[in-house]
C-alpha cells in the first residue's frame, strides 16, 4: 500500500492518497474517503483512467498521484455535458482525443421503417448466440483488414471494432448475430446489454457493402429487441464516420449526446 500526504484545504488535516490496490487509489480526508481513481487495460491494450471525487482538490491530488505512477499514453472518457469534469481532466494535463455521438435507437419496426427489409438474395442472417465461431472470427479479421487497407482506424467504426494485440477481437461470439453466404459471412452486428442494449459495432465486407446487408442486420437484431420488450437501443458513432451517422438516422436514431475520448 503506498501513501503520499498533499494539502487540499478540504479540512485542516492534509489529504491522504492511498493506494488501496494495484491501480486503485483513494482519497482520504481525515480519515473520511473523498475520492477515488482507477486504471485500467482495455483490450485494446491502451490504458483508461477514471475519478470520482466530491472535491476539486481531491481530484486533483489523485490525479497527481496516478499520473506520477501509471505509464503514458493515458486515456479517459467524459460525457461532453459534463464540463466540470471535463475541465478537471483538461487540468490534469488531457486533451481531446476523440468525439463519440450517442444515439437512441429505436426498436420497433413501424419507427425504423425496416419491417419488409430482408437480405439480399443468396445470404441469410443467423441469430446471435448461433454463428460458426471460427466464420466469425474470420469475417471480424477480414473487416479489420478491409478498414486498415483503406486507411480507417478501428476506433472510428459505427461504434468499435476492439483491436486485440493477438488479432482476437471476438471476446464473446454469442453476443454476434451475422449475415452469412453459403460458403462463408459477409457482415457481422454486436449487441450486448447491460441495463439496456448497445448496438456495439456493425460492419461488412468492402466487397458486399452496398447491398443493404448492414439494414437487414439492424432490421433482425432491432426487431429481436422489440419482441424481447426493449424499446430503444443505444449506440456510439464516431463524428467523422458520416456514413454511420445517416445509417441510424435513416432508421429513426436520434442523438441524445456525446462523449470526449481525453488523452494524455
Amino acid at each position: 500500500m503506498n501513501t503520499k500526504p498533499s494539502p487540499s484545504g478540504l479540512s485542516g488535516n492534509a489529504v491522504v492518497i492511498t493506494r488501496v490496490a494495484d491501480r486503485q487509489w483513494h482519497a482520504l480526508d481525515d480519515d473520511l474517503v473523498v475520492g477515488s481513481g482507477y486504471a485500467q487495460t482495455r483490450p485494446d491494450g491502451r490504458l483508461f483512467v477514471g475519478i470520482d471525487a466530491w472535491h476539486d482538490a481531491a481530484f486533483d491530488r489523485l490525479a497527481e498521484a496516478m499520473l506520477a505512477e501509471l505509464p503514458s499514453p493515458l486515456y479517459t472518457v467524459v460525457d461532453e455535458d459534463d464540463r466540470e469534469l471535463t475541465a478537471n481532466w483538461r487540468r490534469a494535463g488531457f486533451t481531446d482525443g476523440r468525439r463519440e455521438w450517442e444515439y437512441a435507437v429505436p426498436t420497433d419496426p413501424r419507427t425504423t421503417g425496416l419491417q419488409d427489409v430482408l437480405p439480399p438474395p443468396g445470404v441469410t442472417i443467423v441469430p446471435a448466440g448461433q454463428a460458426d465461431e471460427g466464420l466469425l472470427r474470420a469475417v471480424d479479421r477480414a473487416i479489420r483488414d478491409d478498414v486498415e487497407a483503406a486507411g480507417g482506424w478501428w476506433r472510428s467504426m459505427p461504434a468499435e471494432v476492439i483491436p486485440h494485440p493477438e488479432g482476437d477481437t471476438i471476446v464473446d461470439p454469442s453476443k454476434y448475430a451475422v449475415a452469412a453466404a453459403a460458403d462463408r459471412y459477409l457482415g457481422l452486428i454486436r449487441v450486448v446489454t447491460v441495463n439496456r442494449p448497445r448496438i456495439g459495432l456493425v460492419a461488412v465486407r468492402a466487397g458486399e457493402q452496398r447491398r443493404g446487408i448492414a439494414r437487414a442486420l439492424l432490421a433482425h437484431t432491432l426487431g429481436t429487441l422489440h419482441r424481447s420488450g426493449y424499446a430503444v437501443a443505444h449506440a456510439e458513432v464516431h463524428e467523422s464516420n458520416q456514413a454511420a451517422s445517416a445509417l441510424f438516422r435513416g432508421i429513426g436514431a436520434r442523438p441524445v449526446g456525446s462523449n470526449l475520448e481525453l488523452v494524455r
